[in-house]
């Protein structure tokens, strides 16, 4: 057996979690383009709301799509360690 497989056949355990944080990044990163990008046209849509505050303030943004990428990558990574510890052979049986 190999160091780091998760049994003597399916892939090593390293390689399940990289493919599963990989697509996860990838889909954070579009999330929180697509969120930021709509804060700032909906700020911009809002400014004449707003009294004696900016339509969007880059501490407050940054912070919060740090927040929530660090949150979603803590939410993928349960997942993937579930997915690492599978046995493939039950996991063929159950399908």
């Amino acid at each position: 057996m190999k160091s780091g497989s998760a049994w003597p056949s399916g892939a090593q355990r390293s390689k399940v979690y990289g493919l599963i944080m990989k697509e996860a990044g990838w889909l954070i990163g579009v999330g929180l383009g697509v969120g930021l990008a709509g804060a700032f046209a909906t700020g911009a849509l809002i400014r004449s709301l707003l009294f004696g505050t900016n339509a969007w303030d880059a501490l407050t943004l940054a912070s919060v799509a740090v927040m929530l990428g660090v949150c979603a990558l803590m939410a993928s990574f349960l997942p993937a360690r579930r997915a690492a510890w599978v046995n493939p052979v039950e996991a063929l049986h159950a399908e």
